[in-house]
Order: structure tokens, then C-alpha cells, then sequence
């Protein structure tokens, strides 16, 4: 991040700005969408074994309103889309989205007429998780990668983020 020494007012917006990309960092708010085998993944990483609140994001919740991390974790099917899409919408800007595991990130092995080829048919997702279920190991990682763009990007929506890409 570019400093200009110059002028203390710079300064002053560039450190407290760099103080909220760290707030925000180590505090996200995931909200689980979990409708498969993945989400009992979900649960064991929320567990006090893997110790997910020593990344800010202990506090799970179920209100889309509240949350700025969605973990899409499992099969997507076609009737499920609409209902993804508006807990996507009603979540506050910015927003991140992780897909976890195959089925969320490419439709998994289901490749028939009632389940959806990856979630980001619907919604921009932000990180995706490779394993059948992942580990939990896998989702502290990309727990880590999406604290990094937090910390990078800052307060960017989510709409200026993926800028470019088509949803249907």
C-alpha cells in the first residue's frame, strides 16, 4: 500500500485504514449452508479440537443479515438456488463465500437433472475447497487465504470484487 509521507492527513487514512482491514480480518461471521456430508465437516472444524476461534471466526451465525462469510457446504440442488441466492443477497457487503468440498464447488459426482454444477452458477464464490469431504484442516486454509484478501482488499463489495463475471 502506497504511503504518502508528505501530506499527515495520508497517513492518518492509510493506518486506520490498515487498522479496520485488521479488525475485519479477525472478525468474520460465517454462516453455514449446509446441506450434505460437508456440513458435518463444518461442524468438526468449529469444534473446540480444531480451535477455529483462534482465526475470528468462532462465532457461527445463522442469520444471513449477521454474517459475512458463507460456506456453502454440500450438494446444491436446482430447487436450492433461488433460496442461496437470496441468503447471498441478504447478507451485508462486504461479503466472501467459500465452497466447500466437490459437490458445492463443481456438482460433485451428481451430474444429473436435479443437482446444480457448482454454486457459482448462482452467486460469486470466493475460495473453493478441493476433498470429498475436506478436511478440516482444508477450510482453516482457505479460512486463512480469505483473511488475507480481507486484509488486502478491505472494504470492498463483493459486486466491484467479482466485476466481469456472469451469473444466471
Amino acid at each position: 500500500m502506497a504511503v504518502d509521507l508528505e501530506s499527515p492527513s495520508n497517513y492518518i487514512t492509510t493506518r486506520l485504514r490498515q487498522a479496520v482491514n485488521w479488525g475485519r480480518k479477525y472478525s468474520l461471521w460465517p454462516l453455514p449452508f449446509g446441506v450434505a456430508c460437508c456440513a458435518i465437516e463444518f461442524m468438526s472444524t468449529v469444534s473446540s479440537y480444531n480451535d477455529i476461534s483462534r482465526f475470528g471466526a468462532e462465532l457461527v451465525r445463522f442469520s444471513p443479515r449477521q454474517s459475512d462469510l458463507l460456506i456453502i457446504a454440500g450438494t446444491i440442488s436446482y430447487k436450492q438456488a433461488p433460496i442461496l441466492k437470496t441468503i447471498y443477497e441478504q447478507m451485508a457487503e462486504p461479503k466472501w463465500v467459500i465452497a466447500m468440498g466437490v459437490c458445492a464447488s463443481s456438482g460433485g459426482f451428481y451430474n444429473n437433472y436435479s443437482t446444480l454444477q457448482g454454486a457459482d452458477r448462482v452467486i460469486p464464490v470466493d475460495m473453493y475447497v478441493a476433498g470429498c469431504p475436506p478436511t478440516p484442516e482444508n477450510l482453516l486454509y482457505s479460512l486463512t487465504l480469505i483473511q488475507e484478501r480481507v486484509e488486502k482488499e478491505g472494504l470492498v463489495p463483493s459486486s466491484v470484487r467479482h466485476a466481469g463475471r456472469v451469473q444466471s
